[in-house]
């Protein structure tokens, strides 16, 4: 059994501590909020021990969720590692690229798990279509979402953007060549709005839009790479994959198909709907860093592979001279 604590008992601290007493490997030994109110109010409602003290719960735990403003995460995590706890952190890893480089360098140290929440690798409609991303070579995505103040302590690039980025660089495998962006504060300080073009060493380009200032919520990806296009709808959880195959190929009635000619060629397309299974991203995250942990294996999303996100994030923003994180 694996004990654990929690840090941040916010919105997202909350759904956490819910989803984590449904996990067996995991054995909550409590959680910790900066705000003693808040504390204690929450242990009420989740009947889970509060802790006033972060060094106390640190003692007690083999691993810890951390869900507090980023603008904490690098203090919190460097401690609990030099303790040589696991760690469980949520997107962006850090606040700046040199917070999260050092945090690599002692969770190496330490050889300790440490897994990054970027949840849209647990989403669904991803897990549904990621295999079949084989080599992309131009990708466009959106991330609009509604006014809330929760996250705003960071830019849109690093509140909202990160996911698209993480995304991105999972199915590229490819170095960034080139950074080109542009952003825009609205109501925040920094950046609500905000534009940015990839450009990877393979001749991949990934188009990517992000707001926080929207009339309606919008998570769309779509992938285009030979002989493939690919649409990921995160929010209703939808994908649609459209193949072309050769004429001649046999399909079944009830698939898709549509056959038509370019020039004096036949060409035919195939339409295909994955199944989509019923999940909750969320707990199939912790479920990961609860097997990595038990196993001794990989975590899903790697504090390398989080650093590397964060690190193309700092490249947008630092295309936007007036702003930075």
């Amino acid at each position: 059994m694996i004990k654990i604590g929690l840090l941040g008992a916010g919105h997202l601290g909350k759904i956490h501590l819910k989803l984590l007493k449904n996990i067996p490997d995991f054995e909550i030994v409590g959680f910790y909020d900066s705000d003693s109110d808040v504390g204690k109010s929450v242990s009420e409602e989740y009947l889970v021990p509060y802790f006033s003290d972060y060094d106390s719960l640190l003692a007690q735990v083999d691993a810890l969720d951390i869900v507090t403003p980023t603008i904490s995460h690098f203090e919190y995590a460097k401690k609990a590692i030099r303790e040589f706890k696991h760690i469980f952190i949520e997107k962006p890893l850090t606040q700046t690229p040199e917070e999260g480089k050092k945090l690599v360098m002692l969770t190496q140290e330490a050889n300790i798990k440490a897994q990054v929440g970027h949840v849209e690798r647990f989403n669904p409609a991803f897990l549904a279509i990621k295999d079949k991303c084989t080599k992309p070579m131009f990708i466009e995505g959106h991330r609009l979402a509604q006014w809330n103040p929760r996250g705003t302590d960071v830019s849109v690039v690093l509140d909202l953007m990160i996911h698209d980025i993480d995304l991105v660089i999972s199915v590229v495998k490819s170095p960034v060549k080139r950074v080109l962006a542009t952003g825009v504060p609205i109501i925040s300080p920094t950046p609500d709005i905000a534009n940015a073009r990839i450009e990877f060493t393979n001749g991949c380009v990934a188009n990517l839009t992000a707001s926080r200032i929207s009339l309606k919520n919008m998570r769309k990806m779509r992938l285009f790479q030979k002989d493939a296009y690919i649409s990921v709808d995160f929010l209703e959880k939808k994908s649609e994959i459209i193949n072309l195959i050769s004429p001649s190929t046999e399909t079944a009635a009830d698939q898709i198909r549509f056959d038509f000619e370019v020039g004096n060629q036949k060409k035919s397309l195939l339409y295909n709907q994955p199944t989509i299974e019923s999940v909750n991203s969320i707990q199939l995250e912790l479920e990961a860093f609860a097997d990595s942990i038990k196993n001794d294996t990989e975590p899903t999303v790697t504090i390398e592979q989080a650093y590397q996100a964060l690190l193309t994030a700092q490249m947008i923003i630092d295309k936007m001279p007036s702003y930075s994180l």
